[in-house]
């Protein structure tokens, strides 16, 4: 017995009169006549149990160094456990059990960059989700576990699930009776495994893919360690550094947004650095009046008030000309001031640290960090060109990562075009006698 494909030749439009011998007209278009379509809300585990039970609410101040994991939306964005650095003690934790994850259960974000899927695995820590996130156990009866993980990584089924939430500038599934009737497309379990396994390889590949990236990330996280802070030198640099305040090396820059609305708006992600918003959110998370808004000019560096402790600071290399929140410290390198050998020492774990207790520190302004605080912060810094140096070597190791990114996203372009054929049956994997 051997599974082989085969192509079916269906109606461009679900209007078209002509359907296929074995398929069968449905609301989601021409499917195989023995495939089924179900809402969530009756192939999770309890029986309508897709309202939740989202995250719970967790305030800084209930955070500990150590202990019981918080799981956040970026854990299922990224698809990884290890990310994140925030944990409750045993007593909270206890407290919010109804919030705990165990092995097999999904998590998924249900704000902002909604719909994004993660499968706790056997080894993952323990620990509970944050509010951003809603928790899913599927029916093994119905559904098998891999084909409904496909299912949320198909552009096609996330278009759907953006298109039905609602919640103004900041989409989200909270409460949302439609996310529970969101419909799916299901063949018989045989042939949902028969799905998966066809797509394993592709993700075979991407898996391996994945883990050289992260070789390299680690590799570049050490190297920054070591050349940032002059624990290495490199060959032919011997001159004493200087510490500095971080006043002392940037100026701070106000300029306000009066060169037209077609600027970009940019947003400072902690793991992305700043990227563009409307790409990044796929919706307008920003005013409409952008003429508060901060300019960012290529070769500054930014980070919003409330979110720097979380690493949230980046340098603006994307555009000539940017916008940013008003809530955003924009600054600007003074001449002998390599902008990236900056950008990349301040991402250091030490300075998270080093933000985050400066924001805990604040009386007035508790849980933000503005300019006052943060032009006090020392830097330690070598002469500009080993500066320059330094930052050679980063963006060779930066360089190789993102050939490497760019051959995954090709990668994951090929599984998406296979995931378009497989799961609306236009392509079939049968058994062959």
């Amino acid at each position: 017995m051997k599974a082989v494909a085969t192509k079916q030749k269906l109606p461009h439009s679900i209007d078209s009169p002509a359907v296929p011998p074995g398929y069968k007209q449905t609301d989601l278009g021409v499917i195989p006549e023995h495939w089924h379509i179900r809402q969530l809300v009756d192939i999770c585990m309890p029986r309508g149990i897709v309202r939740g039970p989202f995250g719970g609410t967790l305030k800084k101040d209930t955070f500990v160094t150590s202990g019981f994991k918080v799981y956040e939306q970026q854990n299922a964005i990224y698809k990884n456990s290890e990310i994140g650095s925030y944990f409750v003690d045993q007593s909270k934790y206890t407290e919010m059990h109804r919030f705990s994850v165990s092995p097999g259960d999904f998590i998924i974000s249900c704000s902002g960059t909604i719909g994004r899927i993660f499968q706790i695995s056997p080894d993952a820590p323990q620990g509970v989700i944050n509010q951003a996130l809603l928790k899913l156990t599927t029916d093994d009866a119905i559904v098998y576990d891999q084909y409904f993980y496909i299912l949320f990584e198909w552009d096609e089924f996330q278009i759907r699930i953006i298109e039905s939430t609602q919640g103004g500038a900041m989409k989200n599934l909270v409460g949302m009776d439609v996310f529970r009737t969101t419909t799916v497309v299901l063949p018989p379990l045989p042939e949902q495994r028969a799905i998966a396994e066809a797509l394993s390889d592709v993700d075979g590949l991407l898996n391996a893919l994945e883990a050289l990236i992260a070789k390299k990330q680690a590799i570049k996280q050490a190297t920054m360690q070591q050349l940032l802070t002059g624990k290495t030198r490199l060959h032919g640099f011997s001159c004493a550094w200087e510490t500095k305040q971080i006043g002392d090396v940037v100026s701070l820059c106000s300029g306000k947004n009066n060169l037209g609305a077609d600027i970009p708006v940019l947003t400072c992600s902690k793991h992305l650095g700043f990227v563009d918003s409307l790409s990044y959110f796929k919706n307008q998370v920003f005013s409409k009046d952008l003429s508060g808004y901060k300019i960012i000019k290529r070769g500054q560096i930014g980070y919003p008030i409330n979110h720097v402790e979380e690493g949230s600071i980046g340098l603006q290399d994307l555009y000539d000309v940017a916008l940013v929140s008003p809530i955003y410290v924009v600054c600007s390198p003074k001449q002998d001031i390599n902008s990236f050998f900056l950008h990349r020492l301040l991402k250091l774990e030490s300075y998270r640290q080093e933000f985050a207790n400066a924001t805990m520190s604040s009386i007035n302004r508790r849980g933000s960090l503005r300019w006052s605080a943060f032009s006090k912060i020392h830097v330690t810094l070598p002469p500009i060109d080993e500066q320059v140096a330094v930052a050679a070597v980063l963006n060779d190791v930066e360089t190789e990562i993102a050939a490497l990114e760019k051959r995954r996203d090709k990668t994951r372009a090929i599984k998406q075009g296979m995931m378009q054929l497989l799961l609306t049956g236009r392509v079939r994997l049968v058994k062959k006698e």
